[in-house]
């Protein structure tokens, strides 16, 4: 008897809207799973399309398009004899759905549509389409006439339903659906599915991939199942990326998985299971359904996954997955966004203001570990990438050396210097520059700064001072606003024409290095140089990149970032005070990033306004803070938060990574003008702060009570 069979997930980078490229990636994968022996293939979320479509599933083009390639999909040899389920947008009965096909030989055996849909964080998509919400129910849908004639079916089921072949039974997840608290494999499962497949577009966030292991460990844990888990990977078009991670588990236990991280475009991950360890693994947790059970739509296939004589043929075992550490996922992460990015805009290469802080060495370093990868996929054999590399050096006939020799040919880094620049930060920016390799410039940028003074004061009459030479605060503030927006201008500028100046074709991306502490803060000038193409740090706070720089001075033995991680972090935009600096960055903010941390992930995951975030924090910190510092505290994060949050509106595209990223764009839709006063909100604080006993934080009992 037949029972062991041979299944394929894979993870594709696909890029919305290339439609040639993304059936080529579809048709690569359905070679390799045939390749090895499967009978069953499933790939991403829409991976026809791309899932970062947004506003253009709304058009007919994006439609039409995706039956197209479905059309060139049926169509190809590579597709025979092999069930294969791939991802698009349809449309029945005028309404759009995110939907699953499921064809065998030229044949569509159904259709199923997303039931339970992502629609918060990062996620829209109750914006462009509707869940199907009947239970259980299923329709005729009605193929284009350009389907038709290759399949020759006038209509499919579409609906909520599984399919079931002459040896199993094979239901349909889509990517949320395994998140949601009720999920259709419990039901599936009860009923007698055998397979539960899931495809995803999940995108990357630091410490994220173990929720994923976890939930798919768990839904085969409890009544047994194989579990095949494909996943969207790459940049396909924003701020996202997708980390692969497919996967197989049978009984609570991955048995194979791909990369969270990698340069290839197309991976496969096949196992061989034995169904009869999901029926043992039942046979005493399964009990008959009650009266009333309303049971899966079948939609039955004369096609079998096993063989008779697989006797033979060896299973997959249960294996460890050792999943990356939190500094591993900003060097890999950010490193293969930026490589997309890079290979897909057309340009030869990045630019980096360099400044010697933390912020821009973190993204230098995250350049770095790019080209590590780079080098390491060229010495695979990978020849795609060879391919991209060779077309952004324009010279078919080179081949990288060393990450250092790559980054000298796609990475310069520039100091930018004032007099209130430090000696300490210049040497430390050209020491890591040149450790790591990058073409590095020293720019001094008074000239600039002071011509523009002078057409203010050619004007005005008036010439504006530094604090520390006796002039008031918005004339301080104005002063060093000039300077970090000349860095703007400057980094285009030479961004634009450094590559031309030395003879070769070609521009570089302006990188930003702005992290999300000091996004959700507004610790920045609107338009200076966090104003870039793209950010890799834009959202890892400040404590992990830290963590990032350190894991990175033992790794690659750059000793340059010893006094980088040791020196106080400080903008150097206004005159040193006896030698020393009059400014750091967590003076100027009035709290340290680590509190800013604690602050984000309160206004955000926990979703607390003023109020409710202060009666958290007299608990949290009532061991360093009394409940009247912790009021102040709030208060002036939340002054600090509404006068600067107009700058999200403008704020580099960034790699999203945290989950209390202030991106308005597309993550964070608060308003971005607010009554700065906070009055009622204030006042509430004020009140409960007088309420408790003035012992402070003793007026706190050992329940957290007030």
């Amino acid at each position: 008897m037949g029972r062991k069979v041979t299944l394929s997930t894979c993870s594709l980078n696909q890029w919305a809207l290339d439609f040639d490229g993304n059936a080529e990636r579809i048709l690569k994968s359905i070679e390799i799973a045939k390749a090895n022996g499967a009978k069953y293939r499933l790939g991403p979320e829409l991976e026809i399309c791309g899932y970062g479509c947004a506003d253009h599933f709304y058009e007919s083009d994006t439609l039409l398009h995706s039956f197209e390639v479905l059309k060139t999909l049926l169509e190809s040899p590579t597709t025979q004899d092999i069930i294969c389920d791939v991802g698009m947008p349809i449309m029945h009965h005028n309404v759009r759905y995110n939907c699953r096909v499921i064809f065998l030989n030229r044949k569509i055996l159904l259709i199923r549509p997303k039931m339970l849909m992502a629609n918060h964080g990062n996620y829209r998509e109750m914006r462009w389409f509707s869940p199907w919400s009947r239970l259980r129910h299923v329709e005729e849908y009605f193929l284009p006439r350009m389907i038709q004639e290759v399949t020759g079916q006038d209509t499919v089921p579409f609906g909520d339903c599984v399919l079931s072949t002459k040896d199993t039974c094979i239901g349909t997840e889509i990517c949320a659906e395994l998140w949601n608290p009720n999920s259709p494999h419990i039901q599936m499962g009860l009923d007698g599915v055998e397979i539960f497949t899931n495809s995803s577009a999940s995108h990357h966030e630091l410490r994220k991939a173990h929720q994923r292991v976890d939930l798919i460990k768990s839904a085969t844990t409890k009544s047994g199942g194989i579990y095949l888990y494909a996943n969207q990977r790459g940049c396909d078009g924003d701020r996202l990326y997708y980390d692969g991670c497919a996967m197989v588990a049978i009984n609570g236990d991955v048995v194979a998985h791909g990369a969270q991280f990698s340069l290839d475009e197309v991976e496969v991950i096949t196992a061989t299971l034995d169904l009869e360890d999901v029926r043992s693994y039942r046979g005493e947790l399964c009990q008959p359904h009650k009266d009333g059970h309303n049971p899966c739509h079948r939609i039955k296939t004369d096609f079998s996954l096993s063989d008779p004589d697989d006797v033979y043929l060896p299973t997959h075992q249960p294996i460890h997955w050792p999943l990356h550490k939190p500094e591993e996922e900003i060097s890999l992460g950010p490193a293969c966004w930026l490589w997309d990015y890079l290979r897909r805009s057309g340009q030869s290469g990045f630019l980096l203001p360099l400044s010697g802080g933390v912020d821009s060495s973190s993204t230098a370093c995250i350049v770095h570990c790019m080209c590590v990868l780079l080098c390491q996929a060229v010495e695979d054999g990978n020849i795609q990438v060879l391919k991209d590399v060779r077309h952004i050096v324009a010279d078919e006939e080179y081949t990288p050396q060393s990450p250092k020799e790559l980054c000298g040919r796609i990475f310069t880094t520039c100091y930018m210097a004032s007099e209130n620049s430090s000696q300490e930060t210049c040497s430390r920016a050209q020491e890591l520059a040149a450790q790591i390799g990058s073409t590095h410039m020293n720019i001094n940028i008074d000239a600039a700064v002071k011509g523009i003074l002078g057409i203010f004061s050619l004007v005005t009459g008036r010439w504006p001072q530094f604090r520390a030479n006796g002039g008031g605060r918005r004339e301080n503030l104005a002063l060093q606003n000039i300077q970090a927006r000349v860095r703007m201008v400057l980094a285009y500028l030479f961004a634009q024409l450094s590559l031309w100046a030395r003879g070769k074709p070609g521009g570089l991306l302006v990188l930003g290095s702005a992290n999300v502490d000091e996004s959700l803060t507004g610790y920045f000038t609107k338009y200076d140089c966090s104003s870039a193409d793209i950010n890799p740090i834009g959202g890892i706070s400040k404590t992990d990149l830290k963590s990032f720089l350190a894991y990175c001075a033992e790794r690659f033995q750059f000793s340059a970032l010893t006094g980088i991680l040791a020196a106080p972090p400080t903008a150097e935009l206004e005159p040193q005070t006896d030698g020393k600096l009059s400014q750091t960055d967590e003076a100027d903010m009035g709290m340290t990033y680590s509190e800013l941390s604690v602050i984000g992930r309160l206004r955000k995951i926990s979703k607390c306004g003023p109020y409710s975030m202060f009666c958290k924090l007299i608990h949290i910190w009532r061991d360093v803070l009394s409940p009247t510092e912790v009021a102040q505290k709030v208060k002036h994060f939340f002054r600090m938060y509404s006068v600067n949050r107009h700058k999200m509106t403008t704020v580099t595209p960034s790699y999203h990574a945290e989950s209390y990223s202030p991106d308005d764009n597309r993550f964070d839709l608060r308003p971005f003008l607010y009554n700065t006063r906070w009055s009622w909100q204030f006042r509430r604080i004020d009140q409960q702060v007088s309420q408790i006993p003035s012992a402070g934080a003793a007026g706190l009992d050992q329940r957290g009570s007030v």
